[in-house]
Parts: structure tokens; sequence; C-alpha cells
């Protein structure tokens, strides 16, 4: 027989209490999502104390559903309501994390991932049995949430914080390089960086045609001649000595064959290249990863996507907490020895490695 298990009740009913908490939170993030998406947010900051018919009129939107969505906003603490005048105003302390204005602050953006991973999770679940990992094509919206993202974490600071970890890579940006980003997505930052700097040449690669056909469309929209996107797996690539700068913006570990994208970085850098790798902060231990601010949340998403997706093309499934000790091992393996590893103040998501070959 097994011992009797005795339970600590007031240490049983707190942890009650916090999943509680997580059901809650759990429903005002898809709430923050669709606010986001519907633009209710932007509206709100536009407004004083209005009602919700005001609301709905101003959003172009169904007056039952706002009224609905406003009651999750008021019940979470994000939306002012008066009840005598029954009108609602979003605070500005609030809309300041809250709207498109807000960017690169703008964390409603980010609550767009639960719902994007929630809609493969009846494959992820398959997937614990099968352990083949889910595919990218299974992702819906994956590349527009994910355009969104890299506009916040990677080219609201590229200039200002990013790019200077490189000392005189601001200059020679400005002089005229070449420049490659792996994994490029929608390409976002190549297209920032090809506006900034007109006298070089950047080249954006990934292997998906939707986010490569989005990335054409920007550049064209925006009107930039000196930028070009190719589809193409990187683990393929066979360019020798062609580029000054090299990026990679958190697209290294998800990658079917991360070590040989790596090994063909280094190949691709002129001798006197660098090669600038943004990637998920953490340990790679679950027990040492809990001081990193959004290490649940980074697990979350490996297990869900980042994993998934390169065990679903026969790769080693690194996943987004790979840990800078990993980072580091395969960089040299690469044949990068001289790496620096970098922390910037408003990025508590990433590491950011300055290798140089």
């Amino acid at each position: 027989m097994s011992a009797a298990v005795t339970i600590d009740s007031a240490k049983s009913e707190a942890f009650a209490q916090s999943l509680l908490e997580v059901l809650n939170h759990s429903g005002l993030a898809l709430m923050i999502s669709l606010g986001h998406r519907t633009g209710l947010f932007d509206v709100l900051a536009r407004l004083e104390a209005a009602t919700c018919q005001d609301i709905a009129l101003a959003a172009e939107l169904n007056e039952r559903y706002v009224r609905e969505w406003l009651g999750a906003m008021v019940t979470g603490g994000v939306v002012d309501y008066s009840a005598e005048e029954q009108t609602y105003r979003l605070p500005a302390e609030h809309a300041a994390w809250l709207t498109r204005a807000a960017v690169p602050n703008n964390m409603a953006a980010s609550m767009q991932w639960f719902s994007v991973l929630g809609g493969v999770e009846d494959l992820v679940c398959e997937a614990f049995r099968h352990g083949r990992g889910v595919p990218y094509a299974a992702y819906n919206r994956f590349h527009e949430v994910m355009a969104e993202e890299s506009a916040q974490t990677v080219v609201a600071g590229l200039r200002q914080h990013i790019l200077p970890l490189v000392n005189g890579l601001l200059e020679q940006l400005e002089s005229g390089i070449e420049v490659m980003d792996v994994g490029c997505g929608a390409g976002r930052a190549m297209n920032y960086l090809a506006s900034q700097f007109p006298k070089s040449r950047f080249l954006g690669r990934d292997f998906s045609t939707e986010a490569i056909e989005q990335a054409r469309r920007q550049a064209h929209s925006m009107g930039v001649a000196n930028v070009t996107f190719e589809a193409v797996d990187v683990a393929e690539m066979n360019d020798t000595a062609r580029f000054d700068l090299i990026t990679a913006f958190d697209a290294i570990h998800d990658q079917v064959r991360p070590q040989r994208v790596l090994d063909n970085i280094h190949r691709a850098l002129k001798p006197s290249g660098v090669f600038l790798m943004q990637d998920i902060a953490g340990s790679g231990h679950a027990h040492t990863d809990g001081r990193y601010p959004l290490a649940t949340l980074g697990y979350a998403i490996s297990c869900m996507h980042c994993m998934s997706v390169s065990l679903a093309g026969g790769g080693p499934g690194l996943g987004a907490m790979w840990g800078k000790q990993k980072a580091l091992e395969m960089l040299a393996k690469a044949g990068f020895k001289d790496v620096v590893v970098e922390s910037l103040d408003h990025d508590i998501l990433n590491y950011y490695y300055v290798c140089r070959p």
C-alpha cells in the first residue's frame, strides 16, 4: 500500500486561486487580441468617455459584440466604466501599451499568438504521441502576426539599439555594404534598412513563398530598389565570402538543419564580416530559466511552434529555449571564434550574439 499523502491545505488553496487567475487572464488575452485586430483600442484612445453605441459607431463594428467585449475589458481592469454616465474610457496609461501608436510597446499585438497557437492545439496534441511535429503551413496568420512582432522587437530598435552593438556598423551601412537576412519572414527588417541606407544592398531569404511575397509587396509599396528577396531553404545556401553583414532575428532555433545554416552563414561572410544573431534569452534549463520574465511563454511558444516545426521537417527540434550555452557551442562548431553576447534594456526577450569569423 502506498503511504497516505498529506496535503498542505493553504498551499493547495493558493495554487487553486492562481489557476483561477490564469483562467481569467487567458480570457483577457484573447479579448485583448480581438481589441487589437478590430482596432477598438485605437478608437478608444481617440475618444473621451463614450457610450458603447458611440464606440461601436466610431469603430464601424456591431454594437452587441462591442458591448460584450467591453464587459471583458471592464472586469479585466483595462477600461474604466462610469455606471452613472454609462460610458467607457481607456486610460492613457493603458493606451500606452495597447495601441498601434504605442509601437514598440504595443503588447496587444503580442496577444495574437494565443489564437494563432490555439488553432493548432489538436495537431500538437497528436504530435505528443507520434513525435513528428506540425508543419508551418498549419499555422494560420503566422506570418502576419510575426511581421507585427518583428516590427516591434526588431525594426523599432534597429537603428538606435541593435545595430550599434557592432562598432562602426552604422557608418559601414551608410558607405555601402552587402547584407543578408536569414529567415527574413515578411521582410520588415530588410525593407526598413534598405530605406535607411540606400548605398547598401540587402537580401532577404526565407523558405516561405507566402512570406517572401509579403516582403516583395512591402518593398514595392515603399519604393525601395536596393533590396531583393528569395524563397530558398537557407540550409542550401552556397555563398562564399559574399556578405559584410548577415543577420538572423529569432530564426535559427526553429530551423530543420540549424547547424548547417550556421555553417553556411560562416562561409558566406567575408573575412572581415559580422554575423548578428538575435535569439530567445534562456539557459536551456527549466530550473534556471525562471529568472527570465517571459520564460513560461517562451516554453509554451516553443512547444506549440518552434520545436514542432523543426521536428515536422525531421530536424532536432532545438526549440526557442535552446539556451545561450547551446547557441555558443553551435556557433563555435560553425567556425565563429569571436562571439560576444549582449542584452538590451528595451528587449527582455532576447540575447544578441555578435559573431565574427
